[in-house]
């Protein structure tokens, strides 16, 4: 099988969870270090799939690997080459397909629950707790449906046939909510006192247990995602 190509924008803000399922089902897959100024592929036909991870940047920003990154997703839908962004990956996929990516009402840090709209990913789930981090958020593109929602966030995912781009971060590990929560400690102060933002205690309490019901529903999504990946 060709592999899946994973798109690194941030050094803190790797596959995390997403890599564990694809090596726990054997699926090869390239890590792209586009924050080491690695470049992105010209196309996407020599893989399977597409995954875009997070990151602190806007997909507004001028930076010289978002245009050929927002090409490479158009290149892969169009050849039905199944794509998965994780937040900033979810905004790049808005705004390669049409939409746009724009500041959210609030930032949303920490755990909290998103609600299921669309079945068709998540069968028999009516809500679940996911983690969050971000400023921004996206639309959904046209001809899209939205699959998921927050008291926060109106736009958690939307699904485009076989792609999904998501909001919200269901690849966390433990070293990950550790890092981000420590190493964001400042962005979390800024925020002040809002219900959309945990501060790290809250964050880390009950990790276990949160992270396993997350991945939990993370293996559901990513086996509808892998069904379709090309040979």
């Amino acid at each position: 099988m060709k592999p899946v190509a994973i798109f690194r924008h941030s050094p803190g803000e790797g596959p995390g969870y997403f890599a564990t399922f694809l090596d726990r089902h054997s699926i090869p897959w390239q890590l792209f270090k586009l924050d080491e100024g690695e470049a992105p592929p010209a196309a996407a036909q020599n893989f399977s799939g597409l995954c875009f991870m997070g990151g602190a940047m806007s997909v507004n920003d001028d930076l010289p690997w978002i245009p050929p990154v927002l090409e490479l997703i158009r290149n892969a839908v169009a050849q039905d080459i199944p794509v998965i962004g994780h937040c900033l990956g979810g905004q790049l996929m808005s705004k390669a397909l049409g939409g746009s990516v724009g500041l959210n009402p609030v930032k949303e840090i920490g755990w909290g629950k998103v609600r299921v709209l669309d079945d068709e990913w998540l069968p028999g789930t009516a809500d679940f707790l996911s983690y969050h981090w971000h400023g921004e958020t996206f639309t959904i593109p046209a001809g899209a449906k939205r699959v998921l929602e927050s008291e926060y966030c109106g736009n958690q995912a939307f699904a485009l046939g076989p792609h999904l781009g998501l909001q919200c971060h269901v690849e966390m590990t433990e070293e990950m909510v550790r890092n981000w929560s420590s190493g964001g400690a400042r962005e979390i102060e800024r925020a002040g006192d809002i219900p959309s933002v945990q501060k790290q205690p809250q964050q880390l309490e009950d990790l276990q247990r949160k992270l396993a019901e997350l991945s939990g529903i993370a293996d559901r999504l990513y086996t509808k995602w892998i069904s379709n990946l090309k040979a």
